[in-house]
């Protein structure tokens, strides 16, 4: 079954096809970790790890990559400021190393909380300075980067175009260049390659141009290059990377080898909380240990996430986290009542199951439409007849969603009060009372708790 992409290179829905045959090559950016990654960061893993288990759903072997920026991402995105991990570094009283080492940690973390699937290869920014100072001479070498005393920079000049990802007007960009630009630029779009480090910089190493370090953009082309080669299959990332560090990503690559590195590049929109931006301001910066301490499984963050196409802007609110909190509740206890389920089911059935199936197949296909695909996840566990065979498709359905569907869920301990009224409504059900058991329902419902009859048995739980 074919898969379709939406191609930020192209501005349009793409049909995949893949460099090699079976293979797919990704190249994911990776966090910044000078401070905690929020839920807007981790929406955008979210959308990285349906990025994969989609292709692996597909039956194709994936090779991820991605790195950990542990140098050279200064406070403004052009290439103007201190290093962020140096400014985090001396704000809490810290090493650079001892920053990165916390941040990653915590990073990793959220990974495994959210049970995102880990690339093959993670790169830690520090550990490939030797590939990015090697890059840069090539640069220099082909006329596609220049020095000045503070720096060495890419001339965007040189390109056939610049940018293409973004299609920003330069001409316009150049009414709003800053009063303390660096002079020595050719173009105030050109952006530094390597930078001379001040004499107390506490992150530097040495370099053709003397005690410098790396600028942000160059790592993820050192990095993609030596792993995945000149050319790959997709590069992923967060909609705010694309007018910066994807465009300059790419023009790295273009002087080096001419060649635009990824064929297809999938970005992820924002994250909105209660309606408007997340900030420190306004108080409303969450993290996915915040969800873990209001008592919630972080898996229903990432079932929420499923509420949208990765390609909208999503709202996150806490009333909507406790709706999906219960969503997720009934779809764990739906497949172990399919699981546990005895129904037989005969060859409408089956047609209707391979019907489902085939239906979530071209939906997550179809540029990744998880609202659509969880539809008919709702379809299966539904179903009418509880049969184990469609916990099996559920199982099948959860190697795309990755929310864990088949982890029991615990039961609340109901109070003895309430379990004897649940008894001697049992009792006039079977003496075919239905007043006394529509009365002793209103006292329990009163009480705090509802009960619901199913062919499994009667559910009881807290309102």
């Amino acid at each position: 079954m074919d898969i379709y992409f939406t191609n930020t290179l192209s501005k349009s829905k793409e049909k995949f096809i893949p460099l090699k045959e079976g293979e797919v090559k990704i190249y994911s950016c990776g966090p910044t970790v000078y401070k905690d990654a929020t839920i807007g960061n981790a929406r955008t893993n979210i959308f990285q790890d349906v990025l994969r288990r989609v292709l692996e759903y597909n039956g194709y072997k994936v090779k991820q990559v991605m790195n950990i920026t542990d140098v050279g991402h200064l406070v403004s995105d052009g290439d103007e400021g201190e290093d962020k991990m140096v400014k985090s570094a001396r704000e809490e009283h810290k090493t650079p190393q001892e920053i990165a080492e916390h941040y990653t940690k915590l990073f990793f973390q959220d990974l495994k909380d959210l049970n995102i699937e880990m690339p093959e290869v993670i790169c830690k920014a520090t550990d490939y300075i030797p590939e990015m100072l090697e890059y840069v001479k090539e640069l220099v070498e082909k006329g596609y980067a220049y020095e000045t005393s503070t720096a060495i920079y890419f001339d965007v000049s040189k390109l056939d175009k610049y940018p293409v990802l973004s299609n920003v007007n330069l001409e316009d960009q150049k009414t709003a260049v800053r009063i303390d630009e660096d002079k020595e630029k050719k173009n105030p779009y050109d952006f530094a390659l390597w930078i001379k480090a001040p004499e107390n910089h506490i992150m530097k190493w040495d370099s053709p141009w003397g005690p410098s370090y790396p600028g942000w953009h160059i790592e993820c082309s050192a990095m993609s290059r030596k792993h995945l080669g000149e050319k790959f299959d997709i590069h992923t990332g967060g909609i705010d990377l694309i007018p910066t560090h994807h465009e300059n990503e790419i023009a790295q690559s273009k002087g080096i080898c001419g060649k635009i590195p990824a064929n297809y590049w999938i970005h992820g929109e924002y994250l909105l909380i209660n309606g408007g931006k997340m900030s420190k301001s306004l108080g409303n910066v969450y993290l996915i240990r915040d969800i873990k301490e209001k008592g919630y499984d972080p898996l229903v963050y990432k079932l929420f996430c499923y509420t949208s196409s990765y390609r909208n802007k999503l709202n996150f609110t806490w009333e909507a986290i406790e709706a999906t909190s219960k969503s997720l509740e009934r779809l764990r206890n739906g497949y172990q009542n399919h699981l546990k389920g005895s129904d037989k089911i005969d060859d409408k059935d089956i047609e209707n199951l391979k019907n489902i199936e085939e239906l979530f197949h071209k939906a997550i296909n179809d540029d990744m439409n998880m609202p659509l695909a969880m539809s008919y996840v709702w379809e299966a566990v539904k179903y009418e007849k509880k049969n184990e065979e469609i916990a099996k498709l559920l199982k099948k359905f959860d190697s795309v969603l990755g929310i864990k569907i088949d982890k029991i869920e615990k039961q609340e301990d109901i109070p003895e009060n309430i379990m004897q009224l649940v008894e001697d409504r049992k009792k006039a059900r079977e003496e075919k009372n239905w007043a006394k058991s529509d009365e002793l329902r209103d006292q329990i419902n009163k009480l705090g708790y509802s009960i619901k009859d199913t062919k499994n048995g009667m559910e009881i739980v807290k309102i």
